[in-house]
């Protein structure tokens, strides 16, 4: 009996991690599952928290970039965080006009390379509590640790909390942050 019961344990132990890890690689944003198979623009379309996000991609000609190889590391803000900036920005931005500088903003957001959450955090504890990422905009980003994440300081000194870190797609990483950064 003892013997059953054992590997009675072991199978539903493992069969409860083997949930756990397929729930990691698949986790939910924005009501929508994130496919470790997909890449960023595939994904993100899905996600109701990224319309905005998705809108200013399509509006500045992004779409193919993120589509493409990378790998790339993304701090994706949410519809919540682009409602944050001043009244009119988001409008203003996504005219033709103005393309050249939402182009800027975007890809600010994106830094060359595959960082996982505790890579990020790894990072900055090397770093004397700080690491410092290049943009593939050329603009400067500062990781530091906050609560049991990271949190990302632009060029302005606004602070930009990862919600939900490391979302791997097959072309980078997502992380899920709630404020827009802003290049200096």
């Amino acid at each position: 009996m003892k013997g059953i019961s054992i590997k009675a344990l072991a199978l539903s132990t493992a069969l409860v991690l083997t949930g756990m890890a397929s729930a990691q690689e698949n986790p939910m944003v924005g009501g929508a599952p994130m496919f470790a198979n997909r890449n960023i623009v595939e994904n993100a379309v899905n996600s109701a928290d990224h319309t905005t996000l998705v809108a200013a991609v399509q509006a500045a000609g992004l779409v193919e970039t993120l589509q493409g190889v990378g790998p790339f590391t993304v701090f994706a803000p949410v519809n919540a965080a682009f409602g944050r900036l001043p009244a009119g920005t988001v409008d203003t931005l996504l005219q033709p006009a103005n393309r050249g500088q939402l182009t800027s903003v975007l890809t600010y957001h994106v830094v060359p390379g595959r960082l996982s959450g505790s890579d990020l955090l790894r990072r900055a504890r090397a770093g004397g509590s700080q690491a410092r990422l290049t943009t593939v905009q050329g603009g400067t980003l500062t990781v530091v640790p906050s609560g049991r994440g990271v949190a990302v300081v632009d060029a302005q000194g606004n602070r930009s909390v990862v919600t939900i870190a490391t979302v791997n797609q097959s072309n980078g990483v997502i992380h899920v942050v709630n404020r827009v950064l802003i290049p200096g």
